[in-house]
């Protein structure tokens, strides 16, 4: 159970720690100064939510999202949610693939490779089915988690930040409501297709309690760090950077390596939400539905990944606020109807 548990952990884990979490640069664009409150808010949210999407995954045994969306939405807005939650995925999925291009021309390889790179990967990952990705997760986001924890932690130590001087500042504390509706739309297209490989109910609670406790804490120790270099952060399309900069190139290196496996794991996450939303339409094995969806996607990767993240983030960030209202208010009404 435990083992299980901490497989969806770093399944939902892999889910939000994508590019533009891992690069510091949406982070920065809801949080920054005065965030603290909304910080914890966020982890409190972030945790209930998991718990409520886990749970409706679990007691239905679903194997794709549509059941679990029709539960918080109701039948009548299950439409308009799940082409919110196909484009979401599709657009940035897109961007990812864009991403690893960039990253890999950043270092004078070419963008046609650098997306091939992540294409080839990703269609075989499928190969294995939705077990090839939990598999995938469980040996990678570890390693992802503690490079960007040694680099923050180091960070802080070096430049002998304190870790609570900015507690009392509270007044952001609004921007936990669009940022933790912003990342509710992919945790329902991923944890909606695990439902039926839950087996214990205790693997629910150590899922959403784990990830959200971590999730909150490298939150807050990144934009800790952020505040420190806000001057700098401006020069940077990536924030991570600005703080690297202090740094060796060799942990340069190995901090771009990691961006790109929280590219993949970002990648591998939307296209599994979507795969698995079509599956029963075309009864194909999900390496070829992968295959046909990338293969639409690849002419699109002209598009930049900061422009999605200043523009398209915040809009869904906003129009998911009612799916995060429902979620919240979901347990209680569950506990009403069964009396």
């Amino acid at each position: 159970m435990i083992k299980s548990g901490l497989k969806w952990m770093f399944l939902i884990i892999g889910t939000i720690i994508g590019a533009g979490y891992a690069s510091g640069r949406e982070l920065w664009q809801f949080f920054g100064h005065g965030s603290s409150l909304a910080i914890l808010l966020f982890t409190l949210m972030f945790t209930s939510c998991c718990y409520t999407i886990m749970s409706i995954s679990y007691q239905k045994q679903t194997g794709h999202y549509l059941p679990v969306l029709r539960a918080i939405v109701g039948k009548h807005l299950t439409g308009i949610y799940d082409w919110m939650i196909i484009i979401y995925l599709f657009t940035t999925t897109v961007v990812m693939l864009a991403g690893s291009g960039a990253t890999w021309q950043a270092f004078h390889f070419s963008y046609r490779f650098g997306v091939l790179a992540i294409v080839i990967p990703l269609v075989l990952l499928f190969v294995w089915d939705v077990k090839g990705i939990v598999i995938v997760n469980s040996f990678v986001l570890p390693l992802l988690i503690a490079g960007l924890l040694f680099v923050l932690i180091l960070f802080i130590s070096d430049q002998q930040l304190s870790l609570f001087g900015y507690v009392s500042e509270m007044d952001n504390w609004m921007s936990a409501f669009p940022f933790t509706a912003l990342n509710i739309l992919p945790l329902i297209a991923v944890l909606g297709a695990i439902g039926n490989q839950m087996k214990h109910k205790g693997e629910v609670w150590i899922a959403s309690v784990g990830s959200g406790v971590l999730i909150g804490t490298i939150s807050y120790l990144y934009n800790n760090s952020l505040i420190q270099i806000s001057e700098d952060i401006i020069l940077y399309e990536i924030p991570l950077f600005a703080i690297l900069k202090h740094y060796p190139y060799e942990m340069m290196l190995f901090m771009s390596a990691m961006l790109w496996i929280a590219i993949f794991t970002t990648a591998a996450s939307g296209t599994l939400g979507l795969v698995t939303r079509f599956r029963e339409y075309v009864r194909q094995p999900l390496w070829i539905l992968a295959l046909g969806l990338i293969a639409v996607m690849l002419p699109l990767t002209s598009f930049g990944f900061s422009t999605l993240i200043q523009y398209l983030y915040p809009l869904y960030g906003f129009l998911n606020l009612y799916v995060l209202a429902a979620l919240l208010i979901h347990p209680a009404i569950s506990r009403y109807k069964s009396r």
